[in-house]
């Protein structure tokens, strides 16, 4: 048969396998060859990472019009919720490990019993912040440093965002829940839906378009409230619709202690990841800040593009969490490993594209974002340097997601203690102050702690101890 011929069937295989990831349905994840089901799952966690890109970048346009005053109010409230969205991530990670394990086992009431319990934390925890923090937004801008003209004008922000932050908590936990199920697609178009609705009202709320009242800054955080509360709202009717792999029934509602401890076990240790690597980054910044405003200008544009190209393979790399927590619990830990490093071959494919772009057109793509010429220099610096350790580190976020599928999410923790405040902000200072390297030797900090923490990953990950930990 002629290659002209196998061409077009090739091509057509593909198209039926986008149209089934975008259908969704329930499928056995456990049996259904790896490079399958790879793309089945990673396919609608790309999209749905790649809607949360776009939801923070066009919003930011809206509020920019407000002036100065009122980004600074957004950054300095997003600052704070850094720790709400630990708190988010660390509780979908055990929400994912849970279901997952409960799905692998064909114990569906146990899915659904984990989901319940998922929220029940979600809800308490939301609850503990809410109150006081909504109470007393404008104080805690002060202690930001903000001036009183940005209080009184981005007061009304934060209280909105932090009092409504349940909206934020649940949506992370329920798509976490979809996730884990392996219904990726419902987690896919709940939070378009979500992104959908704010990104229709911010513009309607700020400015008063039409019928709606002008809220200025507050209408944002109003905007967003409402998108993610729908969000949450379809959620809670998904799960108890009955038609995915979860379904919640009055039954699975009553609370059992030793169920919610052992997802708050689990969760800590997804928290306390992402706050250690949050913290390593805030320093970082620190020791840029030692070589001026245009260092920290081109860095920030810099890590805002990798963020934005590193979601798709954050995507993937959740694929990899889902498949480990399921087969485990099926059992078959040896087809949990295959789909690992599977997953992380697709991976390491998707960020050397990405690593040649950033290495090739870093210039350009940082002067998109405008700037004086030191700025580009140094944001085009950062990102040809970062891109350097992309190989490694599509290896190092998969091996780690497949920790946290299995339950194991102490492990990446003391890896992250190890590689990025035992290793990465020490070379990063003797790097910029002793080498002479300046900022670009705190930039180099970044892909050498990356590859460390990607060789310690795998060599923990090849002992095998994940295979037999218990959710």
């Amino acid at each position: 048969m002629s290659t002209t011929t196998l061409a077009p069937r090739a091509w057509r295989r593909w198209l039926r396998l986008l149209r089934e990831a975008f259908a969704g349905g329930e499928r056995d994840y456990t049996s259904e060859a790896i490079p399958r089901a790879i793309i089945l799952l990673a396919v609608p966690m790309v999209l749905e990472m790649l809607m949360e890109s776009v939801f923070a970048l066009v919003d930011i346009v809206w509020v920019s019009r407000l002036g100065t005053d009122a980004i600074a109010a957004v950054g300095l409230t997003e600052g704070m919720m850094a720790i709400l969205y630990a708190l988010a991530i660390g509780l979908g990670q055990g929400a994912t490990a849970m279901v997952s394990r409960r799905v692998g086992e064909k114990d569906t009431d146990g899915a659904a019993v984990a989901a319940v319990h998922a929220v029940v934390l979600a809800v308490l925890v939301s609850l503990a912040i809410a109150i006081p923090a909504g109470l007393a937004a404008a104080d805690l801008l002060r202690l930001m440093g903000a001036s009183p003209e940005l209080i009184a004008g981005g007061a009304g922000y934060t209280r909105v965002m932090m009092a409504g932050n349940a909206t934020i908590l649940l949506l992370f936990v329920m798509n976490a829940v979809f996730r884990g199920a392996g219904d990726a697609t419902r987690a896919m178009w709940v939070l378009w839906l979500a992104n959908g609705i704010n990104l229709v009202l911010d513009p309607c709320l700020i400015f008063g378009w039409g019928p709606f009242p002008e809220l200025g800054l507050t209408g944002a955080a109003v905007a967003t409230t409402i998108g993610r509360g729908t969000g949450v709202l379809w959620q809670l009717w998904l799960l108890g619709r009955g038609t995915g792999t979860v379904h919640v029934r009055r039954r699975h509602l009553a609370i059992r202690w030793s169920v919610l401890a052992r997802l708050l076990r689990i969760s800590l240790g997804g928290i306390a990841q992402y706050l250690i690597a949050t913290a390593s980054w805030v320093v970082l910044v620190r020791l840029v800040s030692s070589f001026g405003s245009a260092a920290v200008a081109g860095y920030t544009v810099a890590i805002r593009i990798v963020i934005f190209c590193l979601e798709p393979s954050w995507g993937v790399a959740n694929a990899a969490a889902t498949l480990v927590g399921q087969n485990l619990g099926a059992g078959r830990p040896d087809r949990a490993e295959a789909a690992v490093w599977r997953t992380a071959w697709y991976n390491a494919a998707f960020l050397a594209v990405i690593a040649v772009a950033f290495v090739v057109w870093s210039r350009p793509l940082v002067a998109a974002f405008g700037g004086e010429p030191d700025v580009v220099a140094y944001g085009a610096a950062c990102l040809r340097i970062l891109a350097y350790g992309y190989g490694f580190y599509a290896f190092g976020m998969v091996v780690v997601n497949a920790f946290n599928g299995a339950g194991d999410t102490m492990t990446p923790t003391w890896i992250n203690v190890l590689c990025y405040w035992l290793f990465q902000l020490p070379l990063a200072w003797a790097l910029a102050h002793r080498s002479g390297l300046g900022a670009d030797g705190v930039f180099l900090s970044i892909p050498v702690a990356e590859s460390l923490m990607t060789l310690v990953a795998i060599m923990v990950f090849r002992r095998g101890r994940w295979r037999h930990r218990r959710v």
